[in-house]
């Protein structure tokens, strides 16, 4: 029998063009939180998605020679895409939400009149400050140093016709709601709301631009497009169908239980939002969870700052559950935490090869050898249980009500704690009971040995039910190396000690989680993330002068590789077929492959001088040169071509 409804929600992230680590954290986290409630009884409605309008997505399609909805389907859908990182991160979200998406459009039209015609919309002219990054307008007062408070980065002058929405007139109501209620969590978080915020005095917002179009249009006024944050927040609506007919579960999931953002957006989720919806006079969610951030060497990651972590790196090297496992293991959710190659691999070492890992091969080898495969019926029944028997058995008993408490709180970290002391407890009464010794006399010792080994695979068992929301693969394989079956692995099970039968028949498999020579991994790690750069030496600039009209008559392009093939007969010579954006494939030759394989090439987009005369070589006609950079490192001369961004279209002109 369900419990009810949940209803968990992520920031729907701008589309980036570099994902890192941190991007997965908050989706990993309500991830997890989603798992535990389906898990304890619940049903669930996980929704993540994407931001995709504003003016910094207009310049980046107009710098990329393409059209903003093209950057966006690229970003979102294409290969290591946003949608590509959710599968790789195994996230179960039930909904995905693009902003560009056409119920959405239109519900965000339909809200945005709404709350002009409650006349808390209006018509004016903005004058302040803008940060173009953030897509965020501030007063001067509120600016540090003089730039965004959030970023850091410079703001500019801002001046356009806009509709503005009365946020002023909610001041004392998102105030109350704040200081007096349990809304915004954790609780340092509400005070710098108030003091940043609220108590300067809370100006009315600025809602609408005119001074690009890459948005939802005014329907009633379409010189404007609707502000990227009245579009963004009210996605957690407009994905249940409100204002539209895609969907119709407003009524059953609405409002939230708890909306996951990052510290950084707070502002926008506890101030703005609620603000919105007392507009419209709509439930608040119930809750907004301002979480901290991922780290890199004591700073946000950030592609700007060149710190970011490659989680496609980080998975294909140390898997994808022992990677969720570590971020919510090591870093309390609502704080900071300092990422680290070292810390991720010790995490692994310790808590899941030595303890946990090591837990499951010790018992299930016993098990195979002292008992054939099998343990004897009444193994889970000893008529005289000793000290560690009923220590371990109240352990791993008390543990769900230990670890829902935790978990209702989002204390991630604390939760997983607990479901560890009990598998260090295991660990400890396997040397408490040694049944290596015991085994030396299974005919007086057999039962013994058996019910020790009966309650070492129940604690595990229950420990692995725990621990399936954060780690759903390697639990999985958990339980069959146990021989726990789909019955004994809910969440009431959870709570009988018992619940697997005495017969089970576990089968040791391959180590869940072998250990990782450290030494080595971030040896491998560094050549990975960051290369190192090698002493070169560059060739002196030339004395010769070249005039201007001269050097302009070279035409420079874009070309796409469709096809590379190596000339026969020739060590030197690649055969180049080219896309150069005229319909008709472009020939060139070019002596590089010495460096590179044919193969690595295709796909790649390169820059080619078009306007060269044709000329023979190897007996073939080559129809340009393909620019490339020259120089010598230890290994003596090297050659790189030189390769721009995908986005660029084919015979697009350099300048």
């Amino acid at each position: 029998m369900s419990k009810g409804t949940f209803y968990i929600t992520t920031p729907i992230y701008y589309p980036s063009d570099k994902l890192h680590i941190g991007h997965a954290y908050c989706t990993v986290a309500a991830d997890a939180m989603a798992r535990y409630k389906r898990l304890s009884g619940y049903e669930v409605m996980f929704l993540t998605g994407t931001d995709e309008h504003g003016q910094k997505i207009e310049d980046k399609a107009r710098d990329a020679g393409i059209t903003p909805q093209q950057f966006v389907d690229r970003i979102v859908t294409g290969p290591r895409g946003v949608l590509d990182l959710w599968k790789l991160m195994n996230i179960s979200n039930d909904r995905f939400i693009r902003t560009t998406d056409g119920y959405h459009v239109q519900a965000i039209q339909r809200i945005f009149r709404r709350m002009y015609d409650s006349g808390d919309i209006y018509k004016g002219k903005y004058v302040g400050k803008y940060c173009k990054p953030c897509e965020s307008f501030w007063t001067e007062s509120q600016l540090v140093d003089g730039k965004c408070p959030d970023c850091g980065r410079p703001v500019v002058d801002a001046e356009e016709e806009a509709y503005f929405f009365r946020l002023s007139k909610y001041a004392d109501r998102v105030r109350d709601l704040l200081e007096n209620t349990d809304f915004l969590e954790p609780r340092s978080r509400v005070n710098e709301m108030v003091n940043n915020f609220i108590k300067p005095g809370l100006e009315d917002l600025c809602v609408s631009r005119t001074s690009f179009t890459w948005g939802i249009p005014v329907d009633f006024d379409p010189g404007h497009v609707v502000y990227v944050w009245i579009d963004a927040l009210s996605n957690y609506i407009t994905a249940l169908g409100f204002e539209n007919d895609e969907y119709h579960d407003y009524e059953k999931f609405w409002p939230a239980d708890v909306h996951f953002v990052g510290k950084e957006i707070v502002r926008f989720h506890a101030v703005i939002w609620p603000a919105m919806l007392m507009s419209m006079g709509l439930p608040l969610p119930k809750k907004v969870y301002g979480h901290g951030w991922l780290n890199f060497g004591g700073e946000k990651m950030s592609k700007s700052r060149g710190n970011v972590v490659d989680p496609y790196i980080l998975a294909e090297k140390f898997g994808v559950d022992a990677l969720r496992f570590f971020m919510l293991r090591t870093f309390p959710f609502g704080s900071d935490g300092n990422f680290s190659n070292e810390a991720l691999i010790s995490t692994i070492n310790v808590d899941l090869a030595n303890d946990l890992g090591n837990l499951v091969s010790r018992t299930t080898a016993m098990v195979g050898k002292y008992f054939g495969g099998a343990l004897p019926a009444g193994c889970g029944r000893w008529d005289a249980p000793t000290d560690a028997d009923r220590d371990l058995e109240a352990l791993a008993s008390g543990l769900r009500d230990r670890y829902e408490a935790e978990m209702e709180k989002f204390q991630f970290q604390n939760a997983l704690e607990e479901v560890f002391r009990v598998i260090q407890r295991a660990n400890k009464y396997i040397d408490e009971n040694a049944p290596w010794a015991l085994a030396k006399d299974m005919d007086a010792n057999g039962p013994r040995l058996a019910h020790v080994l009966y309650d070492l695979l129940e604690t595990t068992r229950i420990c692995g039910v725990l621990l399936t929301p954060f780690m759903p693969e390697s639990m999985a394989r958990l339980f069959e190396q146990i021989g726990a079956d789909g019955a004994v692995r809910t969440w009431d099970s959870t709570d009988l000690w018992g619940s697997l039968p005495e017969t089970v028949s576990p089968k040791k498999g391959d180590n869940l989680f072998p250990r990782i020579d450290m030494e080595k991994e971030l040896a491998e790690l560094e050549k990975l993330q960051a290369p190192a750069v090698p002493a070169v030496e560059i060739e002196p600039l030339a004395q010769e002068q070249v005039d201007f009209d001269t050097f302009c008559k070279s035409d420079f392009r874009a070309v796409k590789v469709k096809d590379c093939q190596p000339v026969k007969k020739s060590e030197k010579l690649l055969c180049f077929t080219l896309d150069d954006g005229t319909g008709a494939d472009r020939q060139i030759l070019s002596g590089i492959a010495k460096w590179y394989k044919p193969e690595t090439l295709i796909g790649k987009t390169l820059v080619a001088i078009v306007n060269l005369p044709p000329r023979k070589m190897m007996g073939l006609a080559s129809n340009g040169m393909l620019i490339s950079a020259v120089h010598k490192e230890k290994g003596g001369e090297k050659l790189d071509l030189l390769m721009v961004d995908d986005a660029i279209p084919a015979g697009a002109k350099l300048c």
